[in-house]
């Protein structure tokens, strides 16, 4: 990616607090996932099961902090955002899906590929409560680099390559994800309208 060596450089000069920051700001706005500085560092200490877990807890509170942060964000800009890159029927839409899946979604999105960013903004612009959508994100974004570090606990270097392989195919899984979603969500949709008919 375009300036990720540059941008982890910089985080790289705040010590310990790198890994809040990444994980952090990645959340609101930056594009770097925070796998990137916590993969390393989780296998750094692979034999040290009370520094994974103290790396597993810091990436994943300040990702759902930061989310918090986007989720403010969307909540106040995010329809004015959305109308003026998009179209207002579409934004409708998003609202609509939130409304009636929004907790799944943001566990979907902060536990997969998916630009979890980018679903707190229209989480906020859609007025999801913030209740639901911490505890999505706490499961979800603990869920994901809760297995990272167990995997590579357990399995060493051939759990980093494999982390690794899915995080340089990380457009592609989203693109597959997001297909997927789309096609679970209309299986859905049209099972209810043809319960509705029935009914």
């Amino acid at each position: 990616m375009i300036g990720e060596e540059f941008i982890l450089d910089f985080f790289n000069q705040f010590g310990p607090f790198a890994l809040a920051l990444l994980s952090f700001t990645e959340a609101i706005i930056q594009p770097i996932p925070p796998d990137v500085m916590f993969l390393p560092m989780a296998y750094e200490d692979r034999d040290s099961p009370s520094v994974l877990l103290w790396l597993w807890t810091i990436v994943t509170v300040s990702s759902v902090m930061g989310a918090v942060i986007g989720h403010t964000i969307g909540k106040r800009y995010g329809t004015k955002l959305l109308d003026r890159f998009g179209k207002p029927h579409h934004r409708v839409r998003l609202e609509a899906l939130f409304e009636r899946y929004g907790t799944l979604g943001m566990f979907i999105a902060a536990v997969s590929p998916l630009p979890y960013k980018v679903f707190g903004w229209i989480a906020g612009a859609s007025d999801m409560k913030l209740q639901p959508f911490i505890l999505a994100g706490i499961f979800g974004r603990g869920l994901r680099f809760g297995l990272e570090a167990l995997l590579i606990y357990l399995y060493g270097d051939a759990a980093m390559d494999a982390v690794q392989w899915l995080l340089d195919h990380e457009i592609i899984m989203a693109v597959v994800l997001l297909a997927a979603l789309a096609t679970f969500l209309w299986w859905l949709n049209r099972r209810a309208s043809t319960t509705g008919d029935a009914v």
